[in-house]
């Protein structure tokens, strides 16, 4: 009945349009699943549609800006530790196919080199070869790639084989991570989910 066409169909009246979109998003409840199992439901339908938001708005934004977000995130996730100074975006012109740098530590003796590329199409074995390179030409071994499209099976592969530890984050894992680290999000609500104390209640 959340469809209007279907709802007329079934009651020979036309269904009122404000309604039909309220309804347009709503979960069906099943029966035969536990309230948890159905908040869970939720809560990943939620986390979906704000992902695929997420990935709309990066898609949307100017190359500087993604570089930026994508230093933003690593840092977030504690790649650098908790100084802010631990990552920076490279100076167009002299970046050697590097687009961001961490230091895992404050004298920079461990570095992970990032390569942010805002792109639609998939990133290809060539790519990442190109990004290998650039890494082995900083004398490093560890580096990040992001794209907001997908990569193919040989650029995962080619990551498989090397000596360099080379990770693809795509777009839905971009937007997957920003949601976990709190990046470009806010929280609007949030729930505690209580149990029954058995312990409590043991000398009753």
């Amino acid at each position: 009945m959340q469809y209007p066409e279907f709802a007329e169909f079934r009651t020979g009246s036309k269904v009122d349009p404000v309604y039909a979109k309220a309804t347009k998003n709503v979960v069906k409840c099943d029966d035969n699943k536990t309230p948890i199992e159905l908040i869970n439901e939720g809560f990943q339908k939620i986390n979906s549609d704000l992902a695929n938001s997420i990935l709309d708005a990066v898609k949307g934004c100017s190359y500087l800006f993604f570089e930026q977000l994508v230093v933003d995130l690593l840092l977030a996730m504690g790649y650098g530790g908790s100084r802010k100074e631990a990552g920076s975006i490279t100076k167009k012109g002299s970046d050697e196919g590097i687009d961001g740098i961490i230091n895992e530590d404050r004298l920079g003796l461990d570095v992970i080199y990032v390569q942010a590329k805002k792109w639609n199409n998939k990133v290809s074995r060539p790519d990442i070869q190109r990004f290998a390179g650039a890494i082995h030409g900083k004398r490093a071994k560890k580096g990040i790639f992001i794209t907001t499209s997908e990569f193919t099976n040989e650029a995962h592969q080619y990551t498989r084989n090397i000596e360099s530890k080379i990770i693809l984050i795509d777009g839905k894992r971009l937007a997957e991570l920003m949601i976990e680290f709190g990046v470009g999000v806010t929280i609007t609500d949030s729930y505690v989910l209580k149990t029954f104390d058995s312990d409590y209640f043991q000398d009753v």
